[in-house]
């Protein structure tokens, strides 16, 4: 079997963007293109999952207030969803927004990084500028895109456009919105960044452009790792501070007072959602390749796995002192999502708080008005609707949703705060 070379126009000029294909439409691909298409872009949202597309079409998504409303003005105008792949090919550029994960051995799971970027470079044409927002390891455009674009024919950064534009959502996040953060781009050449940049712009008007997308995709690590790093301090100063009988809030708040070279984490039960559990882990199975060690980030992402493991020894503690042992003690764990104003129970470490609180034989429920419904070893497990305090023995605090009632707390005999920041004052409506 031979292969044969395509031959291809040359694009000279950048042409006027027109429509944008989204590949992807979770917490990350949903809210780009809904705000492509708030700038006027046409859109064709593209999802494998029929569900998924469903529960768009229905407003039946987690979204900040603002997309919410976009999305509802939106499904009323040009809004193209569908399942087909092959529809990228009608786009005059392409955003890649599939999840990237880990397996259960934390090792990055690929798979659909790995089939978007083939179905795109099938369906590649002439003239496209496709980027990469999904965050992975440092060459991932150039192995995915750039290397098989080539062999197909292609002259990269002549006649089609590649770039890494890795994502800056924070879910839930009211302040830090899409429009007003910075993005950072990287493109294979000069005039790769060019013609991506003018798709990114659409999104914010603040684009910081590196030399390449290797650098763009290291970026994106280093932003994650170095969250990971300081809120495992953070939480081993709790404890640190715990042993002294002091309050790590008011520590961290006074250092926060030192208007330079600090920056203030918070200790917390555990890390979850998509990002800080799992980036990470991309740059140590990289480097594991080469038998390079990051010893710091290692040992950091060790304490963070190691953290709800942590939070049950202090709700053993906590009730041993109060004369009680484990088994058989009810206990309420409140707050189930990763963090708070969201749905998402992704790598939440609650469900493994509840899971380790059950193995040691307590008789564990949770309280979440925002999941009703979450999987844990033991099978399926219900929110308790309207929780009386008086009816468990322990209430461990997990995850405070805004807006919503914990009068009904100051009824259970012993709580545990594992944010630390809890005022039962701020939540009794």
């Amino acid at each position: 079997m031979t292969s044969t070379v395509v031959e291809h126009q040359t694009v000279a000029e950048p042409t006027e963007l027109k429509s944008v294909a989204v590949v992807g439409l979770g917490y990350v691909g949903l809210p780009t293109a809904l705000g492509l298409h708030a700038g006027g872009i046409e859109v064709i949202g593209i999802d494998l999952s029929q569900n998924r597309l469903d529960a768009i079409r229905a407003g039946d998504v987690d979204l900040i207030d603002s997309d919410q409303r976009q999305l509802e003005k939106t499904l009323h105008q040009d809004f193209r969803l569908t399942t087909d792949s092959s529809r990228m090919a009608e786009a005059d550029a392409v955003l890649v927004c599939v999840p990237t994960g880990l397996d259960e051995y934390l090792m990055p799971d690929l798979g659909p990084l790995e089939a978007a970027c083939a179905a795109l470079v099938a369906n590649a044409r002439p003239g496209q500028t496709l980027i990469l927002t999904s965050t992975s390891y440092v060459g991932t455009s150039q192995r995915l895109l750039v290397a098989p674009l080539t062999a197909k024919g292609f002259k990269v950064g002549r006649d089609i456009f590649v770039a890494s534009s890795p994502e800056r959502i924070d879910p839930g996040n009211v302040t830090h919105t899409q429009a007003g953060t910075p993005r950072v781009l990287g493109g294979v050449t000069p005039a790769c960044t060019a013609m991506a940049q003018r798709v990114i712009n659409v999104l914010t008007p603040a684009v910081h452009c590196v030399s390449s997308p290797e650098a763009a995709e290291m970026t994106k690590l280093y932003e994650n790792t170095f969250r990971a790093v300081n809120i495992a301090l953070a939480n081993e100063f709790a404890e640190i501070s715990d042993g002294f009988s002091i309050d790590p809030i008011e520590v961290i708040e006074a250092a926060a007072s030192k208007p330079y070279g600090f920056m203030a984490f918070h200790p917390g039960p555990g890390v979850g959602g998509h990002c800080i559990p799992c980036d990470p882990h991309y740059l140590l199975w990289q480097l594991r390749a080469t038998r390079s060690n990051a010893p710091l980030v290692t040992q950091a992402m060790h304490a963070i796995a190691e953290r709800p493991k942590q939070v049950v020894d202090r709700l053993a503690d906590t009730l041993s002192r109060n004369g009680k042992g484990v088994v058989g003690t009810r206990v309420l764990v409140v707050g189930v999502t990763y963090k708070p104003g969201v749905r998402d129970v992704r790598s939440s470490s609650a469900l493994d708080i509840i899971d380790l609180l059950a193995a040691k034989g307590a008789v564990v429920g949770y309280h979440d008005p925002l999941a009703p419904n979450v999987r844990v070893t033991g099978g399926s497990l219900d929110s308790v609707v309207e929780p009386d305090g008086a009816d468990w023995d322990i209430a461990l605090i997990h995850t405070v949703q805004p807006e919503h009632d914990y009068h009904w707390l100051a009824r259970c005999p012993v709580v545990v705060d594992a944010t630390y920041r809890f005022d039962p004052a701020l939540f009794a409506l």
